[in-house]
């Protein structure tokens, strides 16, 4: 495959809730654009209510049983459903040999904060009766919902998630945000008005330092027992700064973290794949990580791995 990489910006361009936007136009923009009738690499797809929320359950046809994970979607808050966010996770789910759990969460501006991460908790609660081991992933405004989950968890609860996986994620929505105050930041295909007016339809001025909608403004007292946290994302993102100020507050707290940084790329190039090879060689990379780490778990002292 020969990379297009002007068509593959055109499609991601459409993730992105730009300042002069009209809502619908956003939501049917990304529903036409990422939808896909057919699921790839075979696999399955079951609707499902997980704790009152409408939920898919991808299963690819090989998967631990041991493990699942729970996909956050982004969209600026405002767009993206399980339809246009099937097919990536489908590709996620087969290359990490994870079942995932996609729920349909609510939107803004109808549903501010925190409607969604409440929709996220009832899925997480149910489920942890169920299921071993929980992964979480997101993306995007979906890792603000991520690690607004984990926050809100009481620290022994914590232990039910064994790793948080975040591809491009957005961090801080705050007026002190350095990336709001930085002249001549480029981006292919974010700008820093577009992240403002994401936060500002989300939540009301006063919030947006709440550490449940920019996770930036975690205090070490609020980070105990995290999980290993993944982070993978390009390097030509503005956003870029952010994750790397992120990385930090995770070291100091020594949390456990991968920052997987793909040379040359935009924002979410992951679901441009079928303009660009790297996004196959990054969806297999987060897979391995997660299908080695899981069985250096099961063979880990106490643990006790199959024959």
């Amino acid at each position: 495959m020969v990379n297009d990489r002007r068509a593959a910006i055109k499609k991601l361009k459409k993730l992105v809730f730009a300042p002069k936007a009209e809502i619908e136009t956003f939501r049917k923009k990304i529903e036409e654009e990422f939808t896909e009738i057919f699921l790839p690499n075979r696999v399955e797809r079951e609707e499902k209510d997980i704790g009152g929320i409408p939920c898919d359950i991808l299963s690819p046809m090989v998967y631990a049983t041991d493990r699942v994970m729970v996909y956050i979607h982004g969209g600026s808050f405002i767009g993206g459903s399980r339809a246009s966010w099937r097919s990536f996770c489908a590709s996620l789910a087969h290359a990490s040999s994870t079942k995932i759990i996609l729920p349909e969460i609510r939107l803004a501006p109808k549903f501010p904060f925190p409607a969604a991460l409440d929709d996220i908790k009832d899925v997480f609660k149910t489920i942890c009766v169920e299921e071993p081991d929980i992964l979480i992933g997101a993306d995007g405004s979906g890792a603000s919902i991520a690690m607004g989950l984990l926050l809100s968890l009481k620290e022994k609860v914590r232990e039910r998630i064994k790793e948080i996986v975040l591809f491009s994620p957005w961090l801080d929505f705050s007026d002190d945000a350095p990336i709001f105050k930085t002249k001549k930041l480029k981006d292919e295909i974010i700008t820093v008005d577009a992240i403002k007016r994401t936060g500002n339809m989300y939540t009301y001025s006063s919030n947006l330092s709440n550490p449940l909608v920019s996770p930036l403004y975690m205090k070490p007292s609020m980070m105990g027992n995290f999980p290993e946290i993944y982070i993978q994302m390009g390097e030509k993102e503005v956003i870029t700064s952010e994750a790397e100020r992120f990385c930090n507050l995770l070291r100091e707290n020594n949390v456990k973290y991968t920052f997987d940084v793909e040379k040359d790329m935009m924002h979410m190039f992951q679901m441009a794949d079928e303009y660009l090879n790297e996004a196959h060689l990054a969806i297999e990379r987060v897979g391995t990580h997660i299908r080695i780490r899981n069985e250096e778990e099961e063979e880990a002292p106490g643990k006790g791995a199959e024959d």
